[in-house]
């Protein structure tokens, strides 16, 4: 279970992560928000990321990360549209939580396969576990 520290913080990566073209658009707001109702984070402490950062704090667990890179993926393409920028900023997080260089490529290659780039949990999960063991 994620303490408050950690909702808002898996929320406010999110935030920038939408914000690294310099717009937010409606659907990539609707979808942050979704997660903030899914995390139990009311509409004004959501509304306030936007204007506060908060501490960074990588999830602890591996399966948390993955998770935490599946929302990004998932975010990076709910407006069926992507930039260089947000692919590079992908890749930089997954590295920067831990997650091996080779199953984040993957992720980023095979995601064109699926309709509007929705890689089943499941297909992310088996990638994911092909590295570690």
């Amino acid at each position: 279970m994620l303490n408050e520290k950690e909702k808002l913080s898996i929320l406010s990566e999110m935030i920038a992560f939408a914000k690294v073209n310099n717009e937010v658009k409606q659907t990539e707001y609707d979808f942050l928000f979704s997660v903030a109702q899914n995390l139990e984070v009311n509409k004004k402490t959501f509304d306030s990321l936007f204007f506060h950062e908060v501490e960074h704090v990588i999830p602890k667990s591996q399966s948390e990360r993955i998770v935490q890179f599946h929302r990004l993926v998932l975010l990076m393409n709910v407006d069926n549209q992507q930039e260089l920028i947000e692919i590079k900023r992908l890749h930089d997080v997954g590295l920067a939580m831990g997650l091996p260089p080779g199953a984040i490529q993957q992720v980023l290659s095979i995601m064109h396969r699926y309709p509007d780039k929705i890689v089943p949990p499941e297909v992310l999960i088996d990638i994911f576990k092909a590295y570690y063991n």
